[in-house]
């Protein structure tokens, strides 16, 4: 486990007195800036601050509903839902997509606004006999780096795991407006083979046929231990779709839910 990591679920744990305890926005903001101490800096009544000054709203006030949150969401529509983490298959209820809300503005910020300046920042990551391009900020490259090294000690889940479907790739959410955080090269899908896609099953907002995972919970657990949410666990599921989103999997343990039997 890298040390950012093992620090931001370290903090989860000390907030984690009881079960599903209800964190407070103030403690979610913490947990925030903890997962990404090389870009963010802390926080202050309604403002984020970046290490190079720069400050992102964390609440422009506006009540959106579930879609609207996940086309424009703000910060703190970012952090509302509850990431359950662990070793089960996943039962989302209607509509419970937590990671798929985000904030472009601080997504923007911390990795960068254009294709260019994404590219720049890119670093080569072997992967099962592909070289992918990842995002060194926020050291994503090193996180993907030890999610490799685990995954190659079972090569019985090889794979599955290649050849991946792609990591960076600046371009929107199909049928929203906003950027995929494949754009920023923080997100890596797997073998399409054993994919299912809630957009291919047919699926319409809000109306979404069950599907059967076919990825081991072996990988989602390793993915997760690094910081890496699955898509698999949204209602509107993508399920060979990994993004780097530490900060939810410290808020959810620290919430006291979990993936479990």
């Amino acid at each position: 486990m890298s040390n950012k990591i093992g620090f931001v679920l370290g903090a989860a744990a000390l907030f984690a007195a009881a079960p599903a305890c209800a964190l407070t926005l103030s403690e979610k903001l913490d947990l925030l800036v903890a997962a990404y101490p090389d870009t963010l800096a802390g926080w202050k009544g309604n403002a984020l601050t970046l290490r190079g000054g720069e400050t992102i709203e964390i609440d422009d006030g506006v009540r959106r509903d579930h879609f609207a949150m996940l086309a424009e969401g703000d910060v703190e529509d970012s952090l509302r839902q509850l990431y359950e983490a662990g070793p089960c298959d996943p039962k989302p209820s209607l509509n419970s997509d937590p990671g798929r809300i985000r904030s472009e503005p601080l997504m923007k910020a911390m990795y960068g606004d254009s294709a260019n300046i994404i590219k720049a920042r890119l670093s080569p990551v072997d992967w099962f006999g592909e070289t992918l391009r990842v995002t060194s900020v926020n050291g994503v490259d090193k996180a993907l780096a030890k999610v490799r090294d685990e995954l190659a000690a079972q090569p019985d889940l090889r794979a599955y795991l290649a050849p991946s479907a792609g990591v960076f790739n600046w371009r929107k959410v199909s049928g929203q407006p906003n950027l995929s955080v494949h754009s920023f090269g923080a997100a890596i899908d797997l073998n399409t083979k054993y994919a299912d896609y809630w957009v291919w099953s047919g699926g319409k907002p809000g109306r979404v046929p069950v599907y059967a995972n076919k990825y081991p919970m072996e990988i989602v657990e390793i993915f997760e231990r690094h910081g890496f949410i699955w898509g698999g666990r949204w209602y509107h599921y993508d399920t060979m779709h990994f993004e780097y989103r530490p900060e939810l999997i410290a808020i959810g343990r620290a919430s006291g839910v979990a993936a479990s039997k």
